[in-house]
């Protein structure tokens, strides 16, 4: 299955084809090397990632697919192939028109049985989905390919257990093929001692992309926020529709002055021992009329009996006045759990009468007018109010910090308007 030039590229290898054999010229139109875009090309230097950030059909699953490929003629074994989904790892970095199966002549091509590669010289390739990073424990590689990371269910887990398991060979190495968003992963990968970025917008594929494509959907979003993230490839800290911006977010001064400090808390909806995240902000006015936000103890899982003791912990580290706790979900429970950790913890229960996008505009208008700073370290938090969109999530989860930190600074600088609170 040989790969089709452009139109562009067989005019230019008409022209050259006078000087050359029909066994070069052959040889030529198969040198991946030569047709590739230097970007699409495995950087020099001893890196361990190579991170290649690329816009919607830039040509990054063609680039992953060709370096498996001069691995496997290589005999470097085994490879993993790690797509956001089995299925999407098997459809687009096995399967797809630019994928392994494609890139390889009919007597180099694997075999592929269920999740498994055989390459005729005996080279192996297991295919990995990110959602389920117990598989990742056990097998061990000499490289991998790792498609669409900034979709990754489960990013940060699955890639330290598939780090865990690259260990093989003299020098064990992996691809990282992404639209780039902004997941904590990606940037912490963008900076780590090790990894290569090379970039390459849509607009640099465009010989090989639908002319339809390039003239409506590049036309339409070229300008956007949106269309630098999705054709451009650039890593953007926003999205298009959150309700925070990365430049509304201020730090605090130190020695401010501080008066009146609460501990809010979001309890899980569950008090199972499996129970989702539970978000604990501690924030204290500042002045007369700002806030500041001091401290995120959020975590999980949270069982009811470790989350109220952090909360009462925090509580008392911080001379806190209460805690204030959204009791939707149980109001006796969770005030009952607080008070088995200390009976003598002032509890402000609050109750939401409406969604979590209209809580939280009125406290991120005071963002807007200045009247928060952040203490550094908050980087979690950060990200998750940067990520809270009007579906009242943020990627896809809960913004259990988002939540306590808007119960937190509506009982500062609101005057607990909204939501409707009681005195426990």
């Amino acid at each position: 299955m040989r790969r089709q030039p452009t139109a562009e590229q067989q005019a230019w290898a008409d022209r050259i084809a006078a000087g050359l054999s029909p066994d070069e010229l052959e040889i030529l139109m198969r040198d991946w090397g030569f047709w590739s875009h230097p970007a699409q090309r495995p950087p020099n230097g001893d890196w361990t990632t190579w991170l290649l950030l690329g816009g919607r059909g830039a040509g990054k699953t063609r680039a992953g697919a060709e370096w498996v490929k001069g691995l496997a003629l290589a005999e470097v074994s085994p490879i993993a192939i790690v797509g956001a989904s089995m299925i999407e790892a098997r459809q687009v970095m096995v399967d797809g028109p630019s994928g392994i199966m494609m890139v390889h002549e009919d007597d180099e091509r694997p075999i592929v049985t269920g999740q498994r590669l055989r390459w005729p010289n005996g080279v192996e390739g297991i295919i990995l989905g990110a959602g389920q990073p117990e598989r990742f424990r056990g097998p061990q590689f000499a490289a991998a390919w790792c498609d669409e990371l900034g979709k990754w269910p489960r990013a940060i887990t699955t890639w330290d257990m598939l780090q865990f398991g690259l260990r093989l060979g003299k020098r064990p190495r992996q691809l990282v093929t992404t639209t780039p968003r902004a997941i904590p992963l990606l940037k912490r990968l963008m900076t780590e001692d090790g990894t290569v970025v090379t970039r390459m917008p849509t607009e640099e594929n465009r010989n090989n992309l639908a002319h339809a494509f390039m003239a409506a959907i590049v036309a339409r979003y070229q300008d956007t926020v949106l269309g630098r993230q999705e054709l451009q490839g650039e890593l953007i800290e926003d999205l298009p529709d959150a309700l925070w911006r990365r430049d509304l977010l201020r730090r605090a001064e130190a020695g401010g002055d501080r008066g009146r400090c609460v501990v809010a808390v979001d309890p899980p909806a569950t008090a199972r021992k499996t129970s989702d995240a539970c978000g604990i902000v501690v924030a204290a006015r500042e002045g007369a009329d700002n806030a500041v936000v001091l401290a995120d103890f959020s975590f999980a899982p949270a069982r009811p009996e470790a989350w109220a003791a952090r909360a009462v912990a925090a509580f008392h580290e911080f001379s806190a006045d209460c805690i204030v706790a959204e009791t939707n979900q149980g109001g006796d429970m969770v005030r009952s759990i607080i008070a088995q950790v200390d009976p003598d913890v002032p509890v402000r229960a609050v109750t939401a009468r409406h969604g979590k996008w209209l809580r939280a505009e009125p406290v991120a208008a005071l963002y807007a007018n200045g009247r928060v700073t952040h203490v550094a370290g908050l980087t979690a938090l950060e990200d998750e109010m940067c990520a809270f969109g009007p579906d009242g999530l943020a990627e896809g989860h809960s913004p259990d910090r988002v939540d306590a930190l808007v119960w937190a600074l509506t009982e500062l600088l609101l005057g607990r308007a909204e939501p409707r609170v009681r005195v426990v």
